[in-house]
């Protein structure tokens, strides 16, 4: 029994071990030069271990940010407001999409790789995506289709048909985070920028909730 958890224990070391690694290679390198080779490397592991724990290159860039967005997600469904519930939508639409600029600015390169994971990776993505039964859902390839993004997206959307329900909200939350995939947004993160881009995600979100409704 002592020795069983001792390898859950050492396993949960490696675990976050490789992740940080992860993410001070990124700091350091565009995502194309962060193989799974230099993250084992970079954490003292063998590159076994590193395919064993994620899988991929791809598994890896998930799993790194679904860690790191884990807290994000407990606080807006278990949080207080305005970041979780009890506030009006307009309030924790703003809230989410000030944390959301947080946590992209805190691990730069991330969705960047995230993005060049998902393409290097299609072939494999369909694979695992059919032996979970969810080929649609990954034969595109798209960094869209990563659950954190989804719960992004889905998160966003609600509290826009909340606040207006007359709007097309699946689409108008793609737009607001589908920017922050595009090459501009990843250079102004490099640069240290979040705070700019939160506020200009704030100015888009007010917009959409303030313009008038489609005839």
């Amino acid at each position: 029994m002592a020795e069983g958890r001792r390898e859950r224990a050492d396993a949960a070391r490696n675990r976050q071990a490789i992740l940080r690694a992860t993410e001070e290679l990124l700091a350091q390198y565009r995502p194309e030069q962060v193989s799974m080779e230099r993250v084992a490397a970079a954490a003292g592991v063998g590159k076994g271990t590193v395919f064993h724990r994620f899988g991929s290159r791809l598994g890896l860039m998930v799993a790194l940010m679904q860690e790191r967005a884990y807290a994000l997600d407990e606080a807006v469904t278990n949080g207080p407001p305005p970041l979780g519930p009890g506030a009006p939508p307009e309030e924790r639409l703003m809230a989410f999409l000030d944390a959301v600029a947080e946590l992209v600015g805190r691990n730069k390169g991330l969705l960047a790789a995230l993005g060049h994971a998902a393409t290097a990776s299609r072939p494999e993505w369909r694979e695992q995506g059919a032996q979970a039964g969810q080929v649609e859902d990954c034969a595109q390839g798209s960094p869209d289709d990563h659950p954190v993004y989804r719960f992004w997206h889905g998160h966003t959307s609600t509290l826009i048909a909340e606040r207006r329900p007359e709007l097309d909200a699946e689409l108008l939350a793609h737009i607001l985070l589908g920017s922050l995939q595009s090459e501009p947004v990843l250079r102004l993160l490099e640069r240290g920028e979040s705070a700019r881009l939160a506020a200009s995600l704030r100015v888009m979100a007010a917009a959409m909730l303030a313009a008038p409704a489609p005839s």
